[in-house]
């Protein structure tokens, strides 16, 4: 079923999709820091040669100008979640048009396997409310709980103190570059496309605590939008 919605120019959205038949896509190290790079890479309006760079960190390389800004992103084993802004028509589509394609090759070459990687055309929900953008940033962010404590989205969760100390932790998402810790991970956010919800580092975390002791966690059950 194709999308009741056409992405439109300075509009944000939620962008996700899982393996195909539910499979895991990251399997080791070495898979979360090739995704990790596209999402720097793919983020162009010229074409990056892996191979003139070797030796190199990929997200050091040098790329032209972005045609999507990125909000927000999580990696999770079989599936990820991107905040995305259109920038420039048709931005969203080629950016993960290169992404999806980017990683597939490396997934199956690596692999020595045929086939898609990923469960058809990636998803995509319009957020088009202030509510809802902003309620993406925790909602993207939490979902590494799911490692720890399946489950989590449907009951309250079991150890929140466990569960805080995991989120810290967790290096595949731009939780930590919302906590201010510096890496080349920083490189892929482009938080100046987006409302300025968190005016420090501070901010953004008690906005992380205050979800995590609420009672009733995150009411998951009105967004349908999980892999």
């Amino acid at each position: 079923m194709g999308r009741s919605f056409v992405f439109s120019e300075n509009e944000y959205y939620h962008i996700y999709n899982r393996g195909v038949e539910k499979r895991k896509i990251f399997l080791d190290e070495n898979d979360y820091k090739r995704f990790t790079s596209l999402l720097f890479l793919a983020n162009s309006d010229t074409s990056v040669h892996l191979s003139n760079y070797q030796g190199v960190s990929l997200l050091e390389i040098p790329k032209g100008n972005s045609i999507v800004e990125i909000g927000a992103w999580c990696l999770m084993p079989n599936h990820f979640h991107l905040l995305l802004k259109e920038k420039q028509k048709n931005g969203i589509s080629l950016f993960m048009k290169k992404l999806l394609t980017g990683y597939s090759m490396y997934f199956n070459t690596k692999r020595h396997r045929r086939g898609v990687l990923f469960d058809g055309t990636f998803k995509a929900k319009h957020l088009n409310s202030d509510n809802y953008l902003k309620y993406q940033y925790a909602y993207i962010h939490l979902n590494p709980i799911g490692v720890i404590d399946n489950g989590w989205k449907e009951k309250k969760i079991k150890n929140i103190k466990k569960a805080k100390q995991f989120l810290f932790s967790y290096k595949y998402s731009s939780f930590q570059d919302y906590l201010g810790i510096k890496r080349d991970e920083n490189n892929i956010l482009s938080t100046k496309g987006f409302p300025e919800y968190f005016e420090s580092s501070s901010d953004f975390e008690e906005m992380i605590c205050e979800w995590l002791s609420f009672q009733e966690n995150i009411d998951i059950k009105n967004i349908k939008d999980t892999p």
